[in-house]
């Protein structure tokens, strides 16, 4: 990122709210990724940071590559998992485009700030205004490049916009460190609910 965020954020993986999370993450923390895919982003991590990587996915096929990686990860259901760890076991949460799947996000929010020191959390902005044009004009559930997905395929179920997650984390007493806001690799400084394809969030307990 620009300014007081260093350079310019690169796209790692070819994704944007990778690029930043590597970024963010500290050299040697521990850090659980949940919903981590094919590991790409934790192998990463391992071999550029050293941190102690851990990783959770409910896709078999997905988790198989992860292993191959050389990751250390599970199958798992995200919102079920985290019973299982104590208190501040992680210095990182990761969750990254998995929000608006889980079918109850805030629990799953207070399972992350209990197991981990700080989450980051990216999710898709659904109130981005190519979002809102194509609901407006077409009068059908939005898919855009952003949400490319049927309305009956979409893993999405929950459609949040930046200012509902903020809304949510001062309801919660969250406190956000920081937030970065995405359109592709440039960053959005002004009106982020409108202009941002993606939210980056760095959240801890107040």
């Amino acid at each position: 990122m620009k300014g007081e965020h260093g350079p310019l954020v690169h796209e790692l993986f070819g994704r944007g709210d990778y690029g930043l999370i590597s970024e963010i993450v500290e050299p040697g923390s521990c850090v659980l990724d949940l919903g981590c895919g094919e590991g790409e982003l934790l192998a990463w991590l391992a071999d550029n940071k050293n941190v102690d990587a851990r990783g959770v996915e409910i896709s078999p096929a997905k988790l198989q590559k992860a292993i191959a990686r050389g990751v250390s990860a599970y199958q798992g259901d995200i919102e079920s998992c985290l019973a299982d760890y104590p208190d501040k076991a992680f210095d990182y949460v990761l969750l990254s485009q998995t929000l608006q799947e889980v079918r109850y996000p805030k629990q799953v929010m207070q399972d992350i700030l209990r197991v981990g020191r700080r989450a980051i959390i990216a999710f898709p902005n659904f109130g981005h205004y190519k979002v809102r044009l194509a609901h407006l004009l077409n009068g059908r559930a939005p898919k855009t490049k952003l949400f490319p997905y049927d309305w009956y395929d979409s893993p999405n179920i929950h459609f949040l916009t930046v200012d509902d997650f903020e809304i949510l984390a001062a309801r919660e007493r969250w406190q956000i460190e920081r937030r970065y806001f995405l359109s592709g690799t440039k960053e959005i400084k002004a009106m982020p609910n409108l202009l941002a394809e993606v939210a980056v969030f760095v959240v801890s307990h107040a």
